[in-house]
C-alpha cells in the first residue's frame, strides 16, 4: 500500500511517500522553488517523492492531507464572534480569502491532482487527518518505541495548540488538548514579534539570543501573560495579545507591560531584548517540564515522543531529557508543519487502514535523509553546465581533501547523498568548519551566512566520542538536543570576561571547541552514526586523525533567507556567492581560487531576510 502525504497552504508545504509503512521519501517545497517557507501546493516535492518511489500518481493508493479546513474555518468564525465587534478589519480581510480559496480545499486538491493524473479518484483516494493527529503520528509511528506518550505543541492546528496522545502498536489515541487561543507556541511567537524577529521563522533566533540575557521578565510573564497550573496546563491573558482578531501579535498593553514598543527589524539589539529572550525561553522550559513531569506521573510510561513547532526548541528538549521524568525521549526531526505531510500518510496507513506496526529497535527516519540525491555523472554534467572548474576523485581522496581543508581553517561546502527532510542540515547539505578556531563562528555568520553575529553553530560529533566532549551520552542524530561542553574541555574565564554583557560575550573562547560553544557553554549536538551517514562519519573520523578532534562545525548550506540547497547548481551558486573556500559535491571537488570570478552572483541580496 502506497500513501502520499501532503501539507500545504499555511507554511512549509511538503510531501511524503510511504510504502507498506516504510518511509520512502519526504521533502519540503521550498527546496525546489527556492522560496523560504513556501506555502503553495507542493507540486515539486510531490514529483520528487514519486520519482524516488519510481511511480506515478496512478500507483498511489491514497493521498492524505495534514489538516481539516472546515474545522479551521469553524475556529475562525467562532473566534471572531467571541471577540466581536473587535477585529472587524481582520475579519473583513480573512473571510473573502477563506470563501474563495481555503474553505473548498478538497476541491482545490482534487484539481491539483488531476494535473498529475486525469483519472485520479479523489472521492475514494483523498483522506484528511486532523492537524495535531498528523503531528502525533509523525512522532510516534517512526519512533523506536513499542508504546509512548506523544506530546504535540505548536501555534495552533484546527483548535488544538497542545495535545497529548497515547501510542501503542498501531493505535494512537488523543487523550488531552488545550485549545486556541491559549497557546505556548503563540506566546513564544508573540515575544519573537516583540523582539523584532519574523513570526514562524525567527523563533530559533530568540532561542539563540536567550543565553546572552538574564530572565529578568520571567515573573512579569508568569504574573500577567500566562496562568500556569502545576500540571502544565495554562491559559493566556488575551488582554495583552492581538493575534485573535488583529493584524499583529501583541498590543499597546503588552508594550506598556514591557516598557516600550516592539523592536523594529533594523533596530540594534540591546541587553533588554536579550533579557526578554532569556525570560520567554525560561518560561517555555517551565511549561514544558511541568507538562512532561505530570504526564510521566499520570501515565507511568517510560517513553516520550515530541512534535509540533515547539519541539524544535532544542534547549527545552535537552532539559526534558536531563529531567529524566521519561527514560527515553524521541523528537520528530521535521517537527513543524512539513512533518505533518509524513504524519498524515502514517496516520492514514496505521489508524485509518488498521495496518500492523512492526517492532523496531531504532527509529524509521533513516537519519532524515529522505530527499533527492544525484548520481556522479549527473553531478558532473550539472556542474559543467554552470561553468564550474572541478576535479573528480575517489571516495577516499574526497574525504581526505575535505578533512585537510577543514584542518587548514577553510569553510567547506559538503553536498552528499540524499537531502535532509526538516529544518536541520545533518551532513547531506551542510557548510562545515573547524570548531577549534576562535574566529570560525564569526566568520561563518558574517562572511558566509550573512546573518546575525550572535547566532550559534552546532557541533557534529562521532557518536562514539560524544560523552567525552559533552554532558550527554544519548543519540542525538537530528540536532534537537542541547547539552553542555564537558568541564575538561572548558577554558577558565577571567573576571573581566565574566563581567561582559550581551554580545560582548561572543568573542570569549570558552572551550577547546569555541566555534560551537555558546556563551552559556551549551551546544546543539548532532551525533553522527556510521550506519545512517557513513560518508559524513568517515569525514569526521579523518578530521579526528589529523587534528585529534572528533567534532566539526555544521551549519545548513544556505545564506540567511535562502532555503537549504537542493541541487548541485544551488550548491555551486552559494559557494560562488559567499566566502566558502572549498566545495565537495559527491566526488567532485572545487576550490574557490580555480573558479571564474564572473560566475559569482550578488548572492547576499538574492533572498529576503528571514
Amino acid at each position: 500500500m502506497r500513501i502520499l502525504g501532503v501539507s500545504a497552504f499555511y507554511h512549509d508545504s511538503a510531501a511524503a511517500l510511504i510504502e507498506n509503512g516504510n518511509i520512502i521519501a519526504a521533502a519540503q517545497e521550498e527546496r525546489f522553488t527556492r522560496k523560504k517557507h513556501d506555502a503553495r501546493f507542493p507540486e515539486e516535492a510531490i514529483l520528487s517523492c514519486l520519482e524516488q518511489g519510481r511511480i506515478g500518481l496512478e500507483g498511489i493508493d491514497y493521498v492524505a492531507f495534514y489538516d481539516k479546513p472546515f474545522l479551521k474555518f469553524e475556529r475562525l468564525l467562532e473566534t471572531y464572534l467571541a471577540f466581536a465587534p473587535s477585529g472587524f478589519t481582520s475579519f473583513k480581510m480573512a473571510i473573502p480569502i477563506w470563501l474563495r480559496e481555503k474553505l473548498f480545499q478538497k476541491d482545490l486538491l482534487r484539481k491539483k491532482f488531476v494535473t498529475f493524473d486525469k483519472n485520479f479518484d479523489w472521492k475514494e483516494k483523498l483522506l484528511f487527518t486532523e492537524h495535531h493527529q498528523s503531528h502525533a503520528a509523525s512522532a510516534y509511528f517512526p519512533s523506536p518505541f513499542e508504546d509512548a506518550v506523544v506530546l504535540t505543541m505548536d501555534g495552533v492546528g484546527e483548535w488544538a495548540t497542545t495535545s497529548v496522545a497515547m501510542g501503542a502498536g498501531n493505535k494512537l489515541d488523543m487523550i488531552r488538548e488545550i485549545h486556541f487561543p491559549h497557546s505556548l507556541g503563540l506566546l513564544y511567537s508573540a515575544m519573537t514579534y516583540y523582539t523584532g524577529f519574523k513570526v514562524n521563522s525567527g523563533e530559533y533566533k530568540v532561542m539563540g539570543l536567550a543565553p546572552y540575557g538574564e530572565p529578568k521578565y520571567k515573573n512579569l510573564i508568569l504574573d500577567n501573560l500566562i496562568d500556569l497550573k502545576k500540571d502544565g496546563s495554562f491559559r493566556l491573558n488575551q488582554a495583552y495579545f492581538d493575534y485573535c482578531t488583529g493584524l499583529s501579535m501583541t498590543n499597546s498593553k503588552f508594550d506598556e507591560l514591557f516598557g516600550g514598543p516592539a523592536r523594529k527589524t533594523d533596530e540594534l539589539l540591546t541587553q533588554r531584548h536579550m533579557d526578554l529572550a532569556a525570560s520567554i525561553q525560561v518560561v517555555t522550559e517551565e511549561v514544558v517540564l511541568r507538562i512532561t513531569r505530570s504526564l510521566a506521573k499520570d501515565t507511568r510510561s517510560k517513553n516520550l515522543c515530541l512534535a509540533g513547532g515547539v519541539a524544535l526548541n532544542c534547549v527545552a528538549n535537552g532539559k526534558v531529557l536531563r529531567d529524566q521524568a521519561f527514560e527515553n525521549v524521541w523528537v520528530q526531526p521535521a517537527a513543524g508543519d512539513a512533518g505533518g505531510a509524513l504524519g498524515a500518510a502514517l496516520a492514514a496507513y496505521y489508524i485509518f487502514k488498521g495496518q500492523t506496526r512492526a517492532s523496531r529497535s531504532v527509529d524509521d527516519m533513516k537519519g532524515s535523509y529522505l530527499g533527492p540525491e544525484f548520481e556522479q555523472d549527473e553531478i558532473n554534467h550539472r556542474l559543467s553546465t554552470v561553468g564550474a572548474i572541478f576535479e573528480t576523485l575517489s571516495d577516499t581522496e574526497v574525504i581526505d581533501a575535505a578533512a585537510n581543508a577543514l584542518a587548514d581553517g577553510q569553510a567547506v561546502g559538503w553536498f552528499q547523498g540524499r537531502m535532509e527532510f526538516g529544518p536541520r542540515a545533518l551532513g547531506g547539505r551542510s557548510i562545515l568548519g573547524d570548531p577549534r578556531s576562535p574566529t570560525m563562528q564569526k566568520t561563518l555568520n558574517l562572511r558566509v551566512k550573512y546573518r546575525e553575529s550572535f547566532r550559534p553553530f552546532a557541533p557534529s560529533i562521532l557518536r562514539e566520542d560524544v560523552s567525552n566532549w559533552f554532558e550527554i551520552d544519548n543519540d542525538s542524530p537530528y540536532m534537537l538536543l542541547v547539552a553542555d561542553v564537558k568541564e575538561s574541555h572548558r577554558h577558565e574565564i577571567t573576571d573581566s570576561e565574566k563581567a561582559l554583557f550581551g554580545i560582548e560575550k561572543l568573542n570569549v573562547p570558552r572551550s577547546d571547541i569555541p566555534a560551537v560553544t555558546h556563551v552559556d557553554y551549551s551546544a546543539r549536538i548532532q551525533t553522527v552514526h556510521a550506519t545512517t551517514n557513513p560518508r559524513y562519519h568517515a569525514l569526521i573520523s579523518r578530521f579526528k586523525e589529523i587534528t585529534g578532534c572528533p567534532v566539526v562545525v555544521n551549519t545548513s548550506f544556505n545564506v540567511r533567507g535562502e532555503p537549504i540547497v537542493c541541487t548541485p547548481e544551488d550548491a555551486f551558486g552559494c559557494f560562488m556567492g559567499t566566502d566558502i573556500e572549498f566545495l565537495a559535491v559527491g566526488n567532485s571537488l572545487m576550490r574557490k581560487e580555480d573558479q571564474s570570478s564572473e560566475l559569482a552572483p550578488n548572492y547576499k541580496n538574492n533572498f529576503k531576510l528571514d
